[in-house]
């Protein structure tokens, strides 16, 4: 089962579907214009059922097989474009100012479209495919929202897998691991009270920003004094900002933000408990306050071991290569979707190029034939299987 010749075939229909996403690019639950291409494309190619509006804009197809009933599995792709003005130059850059494809979601929604495309055509499976297209998979928690709406059993799924393409790896080299596989993404904002005054005269002031400006180191320790070692954690302030813009104002207040990243349940807790502790302790050192707000954001995301190993045969069909990969530190809903269902992440090679949300990020075309091959795979193993 390598890559399909179809999909060869099917090229430049799939570089035109691809090229019109990149181009009108949305964000989060936003993506009416994509949402509506692709359940028309859907009805198009025949599939027994589209509905439209889960979880806002999320839409869902089901194929049913040939050769009868049999379990339902579903196949997740998403469709939402970021922040981020572009600047690759291309003839079909993005024409929303300040809104770009900058991490391949347009690429995704193709190849699960020609996938299903594939799959209403040949129906060589028993059972049924719930191709799943998802808004606000950047920061808006779309495949919670999604599972919120009944996603999983409304359409009776019982097993679930997602792609993610990545640049910098070599073209058509698929990655996966079982277990903890993206980190949980919390972000922090702490505000430091301190009392404002004249730069020339410190002694009558408590200065927020030299509290601040040790409170960014001391950060630091939480990942080298209170974790762990071998754990994976990553904290980084990414922000500082005071409530004053002249050069002889020492502020009233300074904020930082940023987030920590982690792979395991009780070290997250414990970096929460120490953040606010350390943030405490630095404030109340220097005389002032520190008011501190802290969102929870996706899980973990835990591939299950058995639909990893699946996952990973069908990759070795298809293109031959499959490497373990290693932990990533970034962030990913569909940790969500495999809270509710067992299934697998995995991620392909994009070939060399600008990296994931830089402005001159283009999602790589020849990506596509392997990833429609791979989600085509993963729907007729799982339902040929006695």
């Amino acid at each position: 089962m390598p890559v399909r010749n179809r999909f060869a075939e099917m090229m430049p229909e799939l570089r035109e579907w691809r090229h019109d996403f990149h181009a009108h690019p949305e964000l989060q639950f936003e993506c009416h214009r994509t949402a509506g291409i692709v359940a028309q494309k859907l009805r198009g190619f025949g599939c027994d059922q589209v509905v439209e509006g889960i979880g806002v804009t999320g839409v869902v197809a089901l194929i049913h097989g040939c050769k009868g009933p049999g379990r339902v599995i579903g196949l997740r792709a998403d469709m939402d474009a970021l922040p981020i003005h572009e600047a690759t130059g291309k003839p079909w850059a993005s024409t929303h100012h300040g809104k770009m494809h900058a991490c391949g979601h347009d690429g995704h929604t193709t190849m699960l479209l020609g996938a299903a495309q594939y799959l209403a055509e040949t129906r060589n499976f028993a059972g049924t495919v719930a191709v799943i297209f998802q808004p606000a998979e950047e920061g808006g928690a779309g495949a919670k929202v999604m599972c919120e709406a009944g996603l999983m059993d409304r359409f009776a799924i019982e097993e679930v897998y997602g792609l993610h393409n990545r640049p910098g790896h070599p073209l058509g080299e698929f990655n996966i691991r079982p277990g903890p596989f993206y980190a949980a993404c919390d972000e922090f904002r702490i505000t430091l009270e301190g009392r404002g005054g004249h730069a020339a005269k410190p002694q009558e002031a408590i200065d927020p920003t030299l509290a601040a400006s040790q409170l960014i180191v001391a950060l630091q320790s939480i990942a080298s004094r209170n974790a762990d070692p071998v754990e994976n954690i990553v904290l980084s302030v990414t922000g500082v900002r005071t409530d004053s813009t002249a050069f002889n104002v020492i502020p009233q207040r300074c904020e930082l933000r940023g987030t920590i990243r982690t792979h395991d349940a009780d070290l997250r807790k414990l970096a929460e408990t120490r953040l606010r502790e350390v943030a405490a302790g630095v404030a109340q050192t220097y005389g002032g306050q520190a008011d501190i707000a802290f969102l929870h954001g996706y899980p973990v995301m835990e591939n299950h071991p058995a639909q990893t190993e699946i996952a990973r045969q069908v990759a070795l069909e298809v293109s031959g290569q499959c490497l373990h990969a290693g932990f990533n530190m970034g962030g990913e809903d569909f940790a969500y979707m495999l809270l509710e269902r067992p299934g697998a992440y995995i991620v392909l090679g994009a070939g060399n190029g600008p990296g994931l949300h830089h402005p001159e990020y283009d999602f790589n075309d020849e990506v596509m034939p392997y990833g429609c091959s791979w989600y085509v795979g993963i729907a007729e193993a799982r339902l040929n299987a006695a």
